[in-house]
């Protein structure tokens, strides 16, 4: 069971990690945002905080399994 549980935390981490990259660095962007000086476009964080959300549950989940001991 903890094997099991330590792959699900990692793939769960890769793929929130994946997820965030893709919104803060690949996807086009959500919005773009024009001043009187400047113009911005903004990354749907959204995708980033979920994909982030999911990178640190799965981390912890793999962390907590693999050092986890048994009685």
């Amino acid at each position: 069971m903890r094997v099991l549980a330590t792959i699900l935390g990692i793939i769960l981490a890769v793929v929130g990690g994946v997820i965030a990259y893709r919104a803060l660095f690949l996807e086009p962007s959500a919005a773009v945002v024009i001043t009187s000086t400047d113009i911005r476009e903004v990354p749907n964080y959204t995708k980033v905080i979920g994909g982030s959300a999911l990178f640190i549950g799965g981390a912890s989940l793999a962390i907590y399994a693999a050092t986890r001991r048994s009685k």
